[in-house]
């Protein structure tokens, strides 16, 4: 074999000729002296890594430093070949793994012709040509190196950094970002042969410094079976935004029937976009909705409108407008707009996404406000104007039109704490002849906490003034009901507990745990609220949260009388290496000195137990992905189990996880006498290599029916996904009031690089089980150095 020929050509401009070229041609003749250029070293100083940042950096050898040229200098040009000819400043032919290389511009071919003057390449017979991490191969090119202009035939195109690949007739290099290619395809699967999806086109235009590809008159292929057409689409080359048609999306309802969508994505700005979603549903016409979406670093916000025209089943035009607006002004202040209406009563058991009703029910409130605020050190302000669309058969809440609310706190002032919250209102509703006014609140408070090793004692007085200016008294107010009235309620609380601990060891393992006994006694004095309207007050839950609160009462209308002391054990598990709790047990009751007096309705008789029912709760973190939690309430008078939820999950990895949870709740009026009784399980857990299963059960032991359920399957692949979904849900009561539930199917195909749009599959999924792990992405793109030419 002939030894291999190399030239160099060096053109520097700086006290010579502008633009004079210099050829330096160094012939070697003598193979001996081929393997000492090829391990040539660097010796001395220029050898020794440099640190990037200190002693323990990582070091960056001097052979990938790159050294930018500098003022007129321009970047050699170098011949490879196994035999070379040439005439200096003029041409040179390279047969046998020639090569043309200027910086990051690389030709291959078996043969090539260089001219000097022209800087052009005509390279035959295996051609790669390399521009910027972008590849070609083909028969036969023609480019003008420094300017990476020229064309190629047949060539097989691949774009390092993004992954992206594909074939075309011809391909034409506009420069080292931009490409045409005629009568192509493109994937960006990882495979030489028979990508899984691709894209056929008359042409492809391509800008890697942009990331993205415009295909004209394309078809989209899926297993090559033609499943969507286009004369103009756009995508990105990578997983970045880029404005385009996304692929569509399809479901089956019981109640719309089939639901075909087509959204196309507008991407605006790097912090604003827009998606427009043309959708038909066969039962009842087409629905339009469009997202705007715009981040800012001191505002942000979405708005939302949707537009059915004329629906097929109610004859009427429907619509909805979400608004949702952020601000901050800076030094403290800030402000929002929350705007969300819709057309009727019955849109959003019709039209909204089944996947937001799944574990919620039918959103029968929407919200419309707006508010200013200031947070700084101790103060807090808000003002706002609050009203409400209310749907049948939900009750209209109060709005608040408007309100004014400031809250001062400080804390640990010579171990003192104190603050008052002060709030004007001024509360309207739509319910013709109610009870409306004005109300004026203002709740100071102080405290005194002891702390020590192993203890704490915090006493703590409060005082709730209120004052009412009704400008209408509704017949739900009790005769007599003045339109000017004030309350003024003390309360005295005290709160204290000690903390035990020790060294244990259990199941061979090594725990600290603790011995946590709490008493908290509330005092405040019997005080008639019966006069004050229920503006925003409704009875408190009772748990472990609320046990430990002053009033029975959420709200600013009803202040509860109490003389009750709750008392409480709590023991935990920590780990004593990194203080994790393993386990933790609580008990805890209260015991009432005095029945309460104070109710949510005038006319309603008040508590006469001696004490509390019971409430105990357990967590356990059991390892190997168990835990668990568990809480009862329970009446020990009538030996009755008044509420009981216990859960156990099983996570022993992503994309593995199992649910199972029983609720409990005995019958009451909140509850239209109608208990819960329901065992709940979920699943996410991997069937094999590809294929994930999906699946929730949700089932209601007194109705004998399923209150929700989902089962699902996911098959993900390389460079593709496909889910699959069948789902029922029951979302409460409808404008009828009847059960309302439906049934849906889903389809979800994600062709991965190319969008990744969820039509509410992925969204059920995560809705329905606790610690869905979605498929993972893309495989991650190669390094800058792999297939370093």
């Amino acid at each position: 074999m002939p030894p291999r020929q190399f030239f160099q050509t060096i053109s520097i401009s700086d006290d010579g000729v502008p633009g004079k070229r210099r050829l330096i041609a160094a012939l070697l003749a003598v193979p001996g002296f081929v393997p000492v250029l090829a391990h040539a070293q660097l010796t001395g100083v220029a050898a020794q890594a440099e640190p990037l940042d200190g002693p323990w950096s990582l070091r960056l050898a001097p052979q990938l430093e790159e050294h930018p040229l500098v003022g007129n200098q321009r970047p050699a040009t170098f011949v490879l070949g196994d035999s070379t000819t040439g005439t200096a400043n003029t041409d040179i032919a390279a047969k046998g793994a020639a090569e043309v290389r200027r910086t990051a511009a690389i030709v291959k071919a078996d043969a090539l012709h260089y001219d000097v003057d022209t800087d052009v390449a005509n390279a035959f017979g295996s051609v790669v040509v390399v521009q910027n991490g972008t590849s070609f191969t083909g028969p036969d090119a023609r480019l003008r190196v420094e300017a990476n202009e020229g064309y190629m035939t047949a060539p097989k195109y691949h774009f390092a950094a993004t992954g992206g690949s594909g074939s075309a007739e011809r391909a034409d290099l506009l420069d080292d970002e931009r490409s045409v290619l005629t009568n192509g395809t493109y994937t960006a699967c990882q495979c030489s042969t028979h990508p899984a999806w691709y894209i056929k086109g008359s042409e492809f235009d391509f800008d890697t410094g942009a990331d993205e590809g415009v295909a004209h008159n394309s078809v989209l292929f899926f297993q090559d079976v033609p499943i969507f057409a286009s004369p103009w689409m756009s995508f990105p080359l990578s997983g970045d935004r880029r404005s385009g048609l996304l692929p569509p999306t399809f479901s089956l309802s019981s109640t719309n029937g089939y639901e075909l969508s087509l959204p196309y994505y507008f991407n605006i700005a790097p912090n604003r976009d827009f998606t427009f979603t043309p959708e038909l549903i066969s039962k009842r016409g087409v629905f339009l909705q469009g997202t705007y979406r715009y981040l800012s670093s001191n505002y942000s916000g979405t708005f939302t409108g949707t537009f059915l025209p004329n629906d097929a089943i109610t004859k009427t035009n429907r619509y909805a407008v979400f608004f949702q607006h952020n601000q901050n002004f800076g030094n403290g202040f800030g402000g929002y707009v929350y705007y969300n209406k819709v057309s009727d009563n019955t849109y959003p058991e019709d039209l909204s996404q089944p996947a937001n009703q799944f574990l919620a029910g039918t959103q029968l409130l929407y919200q419309q406000e707006a508010g200013l605020t200031y947070n700084n050190g101790p103060w807090s302000v808000l003002a706002r104007e609050q009203h409400w669309q209310t749907l049948e058969p939900s009750v209209p809440p109060y709005g608040r039109e408007p309100q004014l609310n400031v809250k001062y706190a400080k804390y640990n002032v010579g171990g003192f704490d104190f603050g008052a919250e002060a709030d004007y209102t001024r509360f309207r509703i739509t319910t013709d002849n109610a009870t409306e006014g004005d109300r004026v609140v203002f709740n100071p408070y102080l405290s005194y906490s002891l702390m020590g090793p192993g203890y704490f004692v915090t006493p703590k007085v409060q005082w709730h003034f209120a004052s009412y200016n009704l400008s209408n008294i509704g017949p739900e107010s009790p005769a007599g009901t003045p339109k000017n009235f004030t309350e003024s309620i003390p309360t005295f609380s005290f709160d204290t507990g000690l903390v035990f601990d020790r060294s244990v060891h259990l199941f061979g393992q090594d725990y600290i745990q603790t011995l946590e006994p709490r008493l908290y006694y509330v005092y405040t004095p019997y005080r008639n609220q019966d006069f004050a309207p229920l503006f925003d007050t409704a009875d408190s839950d009772f748990g472990l949260a609320e046990i430990f609160t002053p009033n029975t009462f959420i709200g600013n209308d009803r202040i509860a009388d109490s003389n009750r002391i709750t008392a409480a054990i709590t023991t935990r598990f920590l780990n004593p290496a990194t203080g994790d709790e393993r386990a933790r047990f609580v008990i805890a009751q209260q015991y009432y000195f005095r029945d309460q007096r104070v109710t949510l309705l005038p006319g309603q008789s008040g508590s006469q137990a001696t004490h509390s029912d019971l409430i105990a709760g357990a967590s356990l973190k059991l390892g190997a992905g168990f835990a668990s939690e568990t809480a009862f309430q329970y009446n020990a008078d009538n030996n009755q189990l008044v509420k009981a939820s216990v859960g156990f999950g099983y996570s022993p990895g992503p994309s593995r996880v199992v649910n199972v949870a029983y609720r409990y709740t005995r019958s009451n009026t909140t509850l239209d006498n109608q208990p819960i009784n329901q065992f709940l399980i979920s699943a996410q857990w991997p069937l094999s290599h590809r294929v994930y299963a999906v699946s929730r059960f949700n089932y209601d032991l007194n109705g004998h029916r399923i209150v929700d359920g989902l089962l699902g399957m996911q098959y993900d692949a390389d460079c593709w996904a496909l889910g699959v979904g069948i789902q029922r849900y029951a979302n409460g009561i409808n404008n009828t009031g009847g059960q309302n539930s439906a049934t849906r199917f889903l389809a979800q195909l994600t062709l991965k690089g190319l969008s990744n749009v969820d039509n509410g599959l992925v969204a059920a999924f995560k809705a329905s089980v606790p610690g869905y792990t979605p498929l993972p992405a893309q495989p991650p793109l190669p390094s800058r150095f792999t297939n370093y030419e």
